[in-house]
């Protein structure tokens, strides 16, 4: 085996598709599936459960994958240690991202540092999962870095750099007779249907947490995978919302101070130092930098 079959391998785990991985790495899809066969042919198992809607790894693959990325991370170092000249860094940074982060210009940090670094590949993910499933993957090794909007708690073991935070507001239509309000509980607007993220993404794991702790139970009646898009919804008179006051509002909609909610907040993560290879070292950095300023 060698690194650019190890490479594509990654690739397909990623992005559960060939055709993706194809796309991804500027290949032909022959070449990618060329190249996975060769290397389920050296270890004499099958890596993917392929169908015609889906491929997903096999126990074996999981387990491939691990080692994978550790290898080609040790191949980025190496390639630094041996030829750190003008040139500048090289190697990949996976990065997980979202949407919604307010105030904080993540394309205008990645344009800077792809400005610096040009060798240096950037892959930016998301996940189905949100926040708890970017957590995931970073800490199976699939990401170097990924974004995560959820409680402190959740970040053992992992190293966050924090990037804002931001208190709640109830979303509501213009029209709800507590729209008048100056301030409003959880209790009052636990009756009402809710428009939210699916379960993993930060906001519904900060608003779940909440309610746990007020012993109070709601319905949630329609799920978005999109936080900005949330309100959108509320607007249309699907539920209410409690999201974080820097989401934009569309009209018909108004926001009103909540309480019994923590602030949101959301970092950019790391796993141990052992594991970054410097172009991620440098993009934490330049995390760090930014924050400061």
């Amino acid at each position: 085996m060698d690194a650019r079959q190890l490479e594509i391998f990654a690739a397909v785990a990623e992005e559960r598709s060939f055709t993706r991985a194809a796309r991804r790495l500027f290949a032909a899809q022959s070449t990618v599936s060329a190249a996975v066969r060769a290397l389920e042919g050296e270890l004499g198992a099958a890596l993917f459960n392929r169908s015609t809607r889906s491929v997903e790894l096999t126990g074996l693959g999981e387990s491939v994958l691990a080692d994978a990325n550790a290898a080609l991370d040790a191949m980025d170092r190496i390639r630094t240690v041996a030829a750190p000249g003008a040139e500048g860094l090289r190697g990949r940074v996976r990065m997980g991202i979202f949407t919604t982060l307010g105030p904080f210009e993540l394309p205008t940090l990645l344009g800077r540092y792809h400005r610096e670094h040009p060798l240096v590949r950037l892959q930016l993910v998301a996940s189905p999962a949100g926040s708890t499933g970017l957590l995931e993957e970073l800490r199976r090794g699939r990401l170097d870095v990924a974004l995560a909007a959820l409680p402190a708690g959740e970040l053992a073991g992992l190293d966050p750099i924090p990037l804002g935070r931001s208190d709640y507001v109830a979303i509501l239509p213009a029209t709800h007779p507590l729209a008048t309000r100056t301030r409003v509980g959880l209790a009052e607007l636990a009756a009402e249907p809710f428009v939210d993220t699916p379960e993993g993404f930060g906001n519904r794991v900060f608003l779940d947490r909440a309610l746990q702790a007020a012993g109070l139970q709601r319905a949630v009646a329609a799920e978005v995978a999109d936080l900005s898009a949330v309100a959108a919804y509320v607007a249309v008179g699907l539920g209410v919302a409690v999201l974080p006051a820097i989401v934009h509002l569309p009209p018909g909609v108004v926001a009103v101070p909540v309480a019994d909610v923590p602030a949101w907040s959301y970092f950019a993560v790391s796993g141990p130092a052992g594991r970054r290879t410097a172009a991620v070292q440098a993009l934490l950095a330049l995390l760090r930098e930014q924050t400061a300023g």
